[in-house]
């Protein structure tokens, strides 16, 4: 299975250092779970509160062309802070047979896993 890691942070009060945590962690969840890590994507200074961000509309475009099956995130709120750009491009992503996965927040496949990773994405929105 082969992965991209998708990294942001959203201010320029926020430092590198956000980035290089979040790198850190999904390249041990891949490591951990024999996923190849073929690529990144990282915006920088860019909220999630918009899908203006030039490398996050990159991986989703790169998406289509069948190069990588999950997409790593730190956490949820790292690939969108409102639902309507979660939902939308997660069904992106799942169209073109790529799968999302937060590493910091297992959730489970199934209604649970619905239920867990709506409330995340609300909770996203509601702090941004």
């Amino acid at each position: 299975m082969t992965a991209v890691i998708y990294a942001r942070y959203s201010s320029d009060s926020q430092r590198e250092a956000s980035i290089e945590g979040q790198l850190r962690d999904c390249k041990d969840y891949a490591e951990k779970n024999g996923i190849t890590v073929v690529g990144t994507y990282i915006d920088r200074a860019y909220s999630a509160k918009t899908d203006d961000r030039p490398d996050f509309q990159r991986m989703i475009k790169d998406s289509a062309k069948k190069i990588f099956d999950v997409v790593l995130v730190w956490k949820l709120d790292r690939f969108a802070r409102n639902r309507f750009d979660a939902v939308n491009y997660k069904y992106q992503l799942e169209k073109n047979g790529v799968h999302l996965v937060s590493v910091m927040e297992p959730i489970s496949q199934g209604p649970e896993g619905i239920m867990v990773e709506s409330m995340l994405i609300g909770m996203a929105e509601y702090y941004s």
